[in-house]
C-alpha cells in the first residue's frame, strides 16, 4: 500500500481517529449498539460514520427523523465514547511522527468534541497538538471543508500550502474540498483515491526546511 513520494507543505492538518490513533474497537462497541437500539444493521452503519460528526451520521442513517433528536442523541453517544477507551492505541509511528512536529506549524481536525479528543489522545499517549479544531468549533461536519479551513486559517497557512492526514472517505473529501493535498492512513483511506495512500505514519519522515517549508517524505 506504501507510496513512495516527497510532498511539501507549510503547514499539517492532522484527523485524529484512524488517523493517530486507533480508535476502532470503541467506535464498534458503542455505534452498533446504538443500531441495534434503531432495528438498523450494524455493517451498514460502520460504513457510514467513520470520519464524521454523530449527528451527521445520523441523519445519512435516519433521515426521516429530527436534527434536533440526532443532536442529543449525539451528545449521548459522544459520552459513551468518551467514558470507553478500552482498546484506544496509538497508530504505529503516531508518537514519533507528532514529537517530529514539534515547532512545526500543525494542528488537530477532527469531529470529536474536546473531552473525547483528550480522552482519546491520552488512551493512547499522545501529546495534543496546541492548535486543536474540535466538533464544537465547526458548524458543518466532514465532508464538509469548514474544518480544515479553520484549522489552515488558526496557523495563518493558505490552504494550499497545508497536507492533510486523513483515514476516512468523509475526511478525504473534506480535505480535497479544502484545496489540499491528502495523505490517506490505511485500509480505509485507499477506497478514496488521496494523493498518496501509506499503511500507517510509520513511513512517514518530516524534515524541516530553513526557508520554513515541510518536506514530508512518504514510503
Amino acid at each position: 500500500m506504501t507510496a513512495t513520494a516527497v510532498l511539501t507543505a507549510r503547514a499539517l492538518l492532522l484527523d485524529m481517529d484512524g488517523t493517530l490513533v486507533n480508535s476502532d474497537a470503541s467506535v464498534e462497541r458503542v455505534w452498533r449498539r446504538w443500531a441495534e437500539r434503531h432495528g438498523l444493521d450494524g455493517d451498514e452503519v460502520m460504513k457510514v460514520v467513520h470520519g464524521r460528526q454523530g449527528y451527521a451520521s445520523m441523519a445519512l442513517l435516519l433521515p426521516d427523523r429530527p436534527m434536533e433528536q440526532n443532536h442529543a442523541d449525539n451528545a449521548r453517544m459522544l459520552a459513551e465514547e468518551t467514558a470507553d477507551t478500552d482498546g484506544v492505541v496509538a497508530i504505529p509511528g503516531a508518537p514519533e511522527f507528532l514529537a517530529s512536529l514539534r515547532g512545526l506549524p500543525h494542528a488537530l481536525v477532527t469531529s470529536a468534541d474536546v473531552p473525547l479528543s483528550t480522552a482519546r489522545m491520552a488512551a493512547a499517549g499522545l501529546e495534543l497538538p496546541g492548535v486543536r479544531v474540535t466538533a464544537e468549533s465547526v458548524g458543518a461536519s466532514k465532508p464538509d471543508p469548514e474544518g480544515f479551513l479553520k484549522g489552515a486559517a488558526e496557523l495563518g497557512i493558505a490552504p494550499a500550502d497545508c497536507v492533510v492526514f486523513e483515514d476516512s472517505g468523509a475526511g478525504i473529501a473534506a480535505g480535497r474540498a479544502a484545496g489540499m493535498t491528502v495523505v490517506g492512513i490505511g485500509a480505509r483511506a485507499a477506497a478514496h483515491e488521496p494523493d498518496v495512500v501509506v499503511e500507517d505514519l510509520t513511513t512517514v519522515r518530516v524534515e524541516a526546511g530553513a526557508d520554513g517549508t515541510i518536506r514530508l517524505h512518504i514510503g
